[in-house]
């Protein structure tokens, strides 16, 4: 059975979680918490690479703006998505504002965008407020 990497979106520490079809529990070995409740990582400049590096399970990044209407209105499927996918899909939210650095690393030029990697290397963009369906389908053709 293969194993994959899965950061804790509570205290950021790495787990190693079997590849599985479905889970019953899954706790973080360091603070306890579940890794099935599908929190979404709010992700900084500071952080942002170790995430993205250090998980081998997808990662959806979400880059957004608080001012950006249709960003606030995809938060609640993104959330959703996050909840039906976790711990398969890693996801995470990066603020625009508060991280231009990281936008700007990955040419973002309208939000919202999200950004599928794959063991660290960009495999998906797509621009535009999607809901739930079509998170989870651009999320799901990478598991």
């Amino acid at each position: 059975m293969s194993n994959f990497n899965y950061v804790c979106p509570y205290c950021k520490k790495i787990n190693r979680l079997p590849l599985k079809e479905s889970y019953s529990k899954a706790k973080c070995g360091s603070c306890g918490n579940s890794l099935l409740d599908g929190k979404v990582i709010e992700a900084n400049d500071s952080d942002f690479n170790y995430i993205i590096q250090n998980s081998t399970a997808p990662v959806i990044v979400d880059f957004w703006a608080p001012w950006c209407g249709p960003c606030r209105m995809m938060a609640p499927n993104f959330e959703q998505a996050s909840r039906t996918l976790a711990p398969k899909v890693q996801f995470v939210k990066v603020n625009t504002e508060d991280n231009p650095q990281i936008s700007g690393q990955f040419g973002i030029r309208s939000i919202p965008t999200m950004i599928v990697f794959k063991n660290g290397v960009e495999v998906d963009r797509i621009s535009g407020a999607l809901p739930t369906e079509q998170i989870i389908a651009l999320a799901s053709k990478h598991i």
